[in-house]
């Protein structure tokens, strides 16, 4: 069984791991995944058939990149993060929290301008006087933009247009990027800039345009075991993570797998 795990949940995860850790061998088989929000349809495939192959079990907690990162310097109980940018993982490296052995980039994904689905939008290179015209008076959804990298990546995006400018004052930031997706799919947000698996996993936004390559930062995601918990199931599952299986789950989803190997 999968769990999933918001950062509100996190103090009573600290507990139980606790009950778990005085009672020997109660922990043996589980391994704890903190992973960016984007990853949500995706972890739940490969968590699935993780624990199927091995029989260990898969804690999975959700959000953004920057927020577990934070959650994991204050002490967080976790053995795999897989992040939405390098610069959080880069974070923790300096910290000395993660493997470097064990770094390595998993995945790619493409960012995408979304609308409420309804209208009859073609999916194109996004061209920057479009978006004002298309946003008009009304909100445009995206992840906090100082802090999580899908916000990031879309603040940069829009500087490198030339229109950050003129719609910074319409933009409705939102602590990762499935809630600027939900308030985009309830018709809350003319716009919106997610991911392009996030677009794909509702049938509620389409895509009303593609960033181009060269406009934003490569959207990379790399994962790293850490060095805070000593669990031999974390070797297994990063593993498992670059393996044809893992691999098959993230296309699915229309990730981009970078990372070759595993099992």
């Amino acid at each position: 069984m999968i769990r999933h795990l918001g950062i509100s949940s996190l103090a009573a995860l600290v507990t139980v791991l606790w009950v778990c850790f005085a009672t020997p061998g109660a922990r043996a088989g589980e391994v704890v995944v903190f992973a960016a929000a984007s990853l949500k349809n995706a972890m739940d495939d490969v968590a699935d058939t993780f624990e199927a192959e091995t029989g260990h079990q898969v804690v999975v907690s959700l959000a953004g990149s920057s927020a577990l990162a934070r959650q994991i310097t204050y002490g967080a109980p976790a053995d795999v993060f897989l992040s939405a940018n390098s610069e959080w993982m880069d974070y923790l490296e300096q910290g000395g929290l993660i493997d470097v052995d064990t770094r390595v980039d998993l995945l790619g994904n493409t960012l995408v301008l979304i609308a409420p689905k309804g209208g009859t939008p073609v999916a194109r290179p996004v061209v920057g006087k479009d978006i004002p015209a298309l946003l008009g008076e009304g909100r445009l959804a995206m992840a906090l933009v100082e802090a999580v990298p899908a916000g990031q990546y879309g603040k940069a995006a829009l500087e490198a247009l030339g229109v950050w400018d003129q719609v910074q004052a319409q933009v409705a930031q939102l602590d990762n990027v499935r809630a600027a997706l939900a308030l985009v799919a309830l018709g809350e947000a003319r716009l919106g800039i997610v991911y392009k698996t996030d677009a794909r996993a509702s049938e509620d936004v389409e895509i009303v345009g593609v960033f181009p390559e060269g406009i934003a930062p490569d959207v990379v995601y790399p994962v790293a075991g850490l060095t805070t918990r000593d669990n031999p199931v974390t070797p297994v599952f990063l593993t498992f993570l670059q393996g044809a299986q893992a691999r098959a789950a993230f296309e699915r989803q229309g990730f981009r797998v970078l990372a070759e190997g595993g099992l």
